[in-house]
């Protein structure tokens, strides 16, 4: 092959190989970001019934367009804890299916209409103000991408048809026999590895065969390898995860490989099978003929259709045939990745850096987080309590208190560094906005935790100064934090069910709180004019009760963030 053919062919090749993958990255972020809330709630119907996990792992990876994508967030979402083993593995098997809808969207007869569609939807995605159509712009010019890159491709791998040192190369690789079949499979599997992308090594194989360069029996050989080797973004993601995480990683391994093995077994029967109904669906041409002979357009047709069946043949029959097995599956993994006999080192946040390629369900995980913020306020809250009813016995309730606050401190900085990474590139104005709530409800949370660390800082002074809480003071003071506590953990529920309607209760309640706190301030300032207290004691008091109604304030702003009015 001379120098300048190659180097016309390396061109063609990497552009378009370049196109696609920027094609399936736009349409991803654009039917990402018009599906968002959708996808959240995908996620949050999983359940342990394995069939739900499957519909839910095919709907998403239909929607983010990418099964890599899809178990990376599994086995981010198990390793924070939001998703168990088993339902992780019904949604791994759904990803399967899901990711088959790249080569039937290949099979539409809209290849030469890329370019145009291309460039029509890049006006609506630039120039329009609506953020709905702006995302639909851009995903339909992801496919117009996709099947221009698709082209490009084609064009480039034409030449290789007609040239014999190609050809005499790649006769070694055909899948005529067992050993030929193995051989494609693994480079179907290696190139995966390397590019990382399915559907980049998917949109390699269709661009050969349809051009005639590749036997049919040829590509759908190496797309079963490629269903391996797109497992190694997931193994590659669980590095340095939890245990249950790893668990997830190598289920998929383990899922697609079996899958690839009986498939492999059977693939001489299969083929010809694939072959005479994708045939008779094209008006009796047979797949396995040459392009000679045939319209070169009819000729790619067919063979990316027959490559699409075969592909989606194979996930279907693998779900099917496991389904009944997850838990077989489950406790297999489990022996291949066994407990640490040392206890592992729980993560201080759930937040995780592979869910920033999908912003919509990104935003699940810093929910989770928010969660853990009013959790921990709320245990605070309760310990706080054992240290205004008890004046000496206190050391752990006081030393959870303040380790407590610490967490807190770096979770609320952690949030803020996601979020705004989360938010940085091409997202809807419904994230941003919803990242912005979450901002605010982290910093909300976090003053809330400083308050409670002052109430017990003023009542270590009171000690350090020979004072205690007397039992008048005490009842007040004990009536006051019952009172905000039921208050937090009530707008805590508004921000976990999303309540539209919580500020007038949050008002209101906020009120009464108020004036129970001014009440409390008028009996201890009375006393203090009848010298039943000292003027000492009296300030570092009036201190802890401003800062119940500190709290007070705190838990209405995010009565108010839940809203939308702050």
């Amino acid at each position: 092959m001379g120098v300048e053919l190659f180097i016309k062919i390396a061109s063609q090749v990497v552009g378009g190989l370049g196109v696609f993958l920027l094609g399936m990255k736009f349409m991803s972020e654009g039917l990402q970001a018009v599906s968002g809330d959708r996808l959240r709630k995908m996620i949050a119907a999983v359940t342990n019934n394995r069939l739900m996990g499957v519909v839910v792992g095919l709907l998403v990876t239909c929607l983010v367009q990418s099964s890599s994508v899809t178990t990376v967030m599994v086995v981010g979402f198990v390793n924070s804890g939001i998703m168990t083993l088993m339902q992780a593995i019904g949604v791994i098997m759904g990803a399967n299916i899901g990711t088959t809808i790249t080569g039937w969207i290949l099979v539409l007869k809209i290849g030469k209409y890329g370019l145009p569609m291309l460039g029509i939807a890049a006006f609506f995605f630039l120039f329009s103000k609506r953020d709905r159509v702006r995302y639909i712009g851009m995903a339909i010019m992801g496919v117009g991408m996709v099947f221009f890159g698709l082209e490009l491709m084609k064009n480039g791998f034409k030449p290789l048809r007609s040239h014999d040192e190609f050809q005499a190369w790649f006769h070694a690789f055909q899948a005529t026999s067992y050993l030929g079949i193995i051989k494609c499979a693994m480079v179907g599997c290696i190139l995966t590895m390397v590019v990382q992308s399915s559907s980049a090594t998917l949109g390699i194989t269709i661009g050969l065969a349809s051009t005639g360069v590749i036997e049919f029996q040829t590509a759908a050989a190496l797309v079963l390898g490629e269903n391996i080797g797109t497992t190694i973004t997931a193994w590659l993601a669980s590095l340095g995860t939890t245990t249950t995480a790893k668990r997830a990683a190598y289920a998929h391994v383990l899922f697609n490989v079996l899958g690839t093995m009986w498939f492999i077994a059977l693939f001489p029967m299969v083929i010809p099978v694939v072959s005479k109904v994708v045939a008779s669906m094209a008006g009796g041409n047979p797949l396995l003929v040459s392009i000679d002979g045939m319209a070169e357009k009819d000729f790619a047709q067919i063979i990316t259709a027959g490559i699409a069946t075969v592909h989606t043949s194979f996930n279907v029959a693998n779900v099917i045939l496991f389904l009944p097995f997850t838990r077989v599956l489950g406790f297999v993994v489990t022996k291949l990745v066994p407990d640490k006999k040392t206890k592992e080192i729980q993560h201080l946040t759930y937040l995780d850096v592979r869910m920033l390629d999908t912003p919509s369900l990104g935003m699940v995980q810093s929910q989770k987080q928010i969660s853990f913020m009013a959790e921990s306020v709320e245990e605070m809250m309760a310990n706080l309590k054992l240290c205004l009813e008890d004046g000496t016995t206190t050391a752990g309730p006081e030393r959870e208190i303040f380790r407590r606050e610490q967490v807190l401190d770096n979770v609320q900085k952690e949030i803020f560094l996601y979020l705004s990474n989360l938010v940085s590139g091409q997202v809807p104005h419904d994230v941003t906005t919803q990242a912005h709530m979450q901002m605010r409800l982290a910093d909300e949370y976090e003053s809330l935790s400083d308050y409670i660390v002052n109430v017990l800082k003023a009542r270590k002074k009171l000690q350090d100064n020979d004072m205690k809480l007397d039992d008048q003071a005490r009842k007040r003071l004990l009536a006051l934090h019952e009172r905000v506590t039921a208050y937090i953990a009530k707008v805590s529920a508004y921000v976990a069910d999303e309540s539209m309607d919580a500020l007038p209760k949050a008002q209101s309640e906020g009120a009464a709180i108020t004036e129970l706190m001014k009440s409390s301030r008028r009996e201890h300032l009375n006393r203090l004019q009848n010298e039943e207290v000292s003027p000492f004691f009296s300030l570092i008091y009036t201190d802890m009760l401003n800062y119940y109604r500190r709290m007070k304030d705190h838990a209405l702003n995010i009565a108010e963030v839940v809203v939308g009015e702050k």
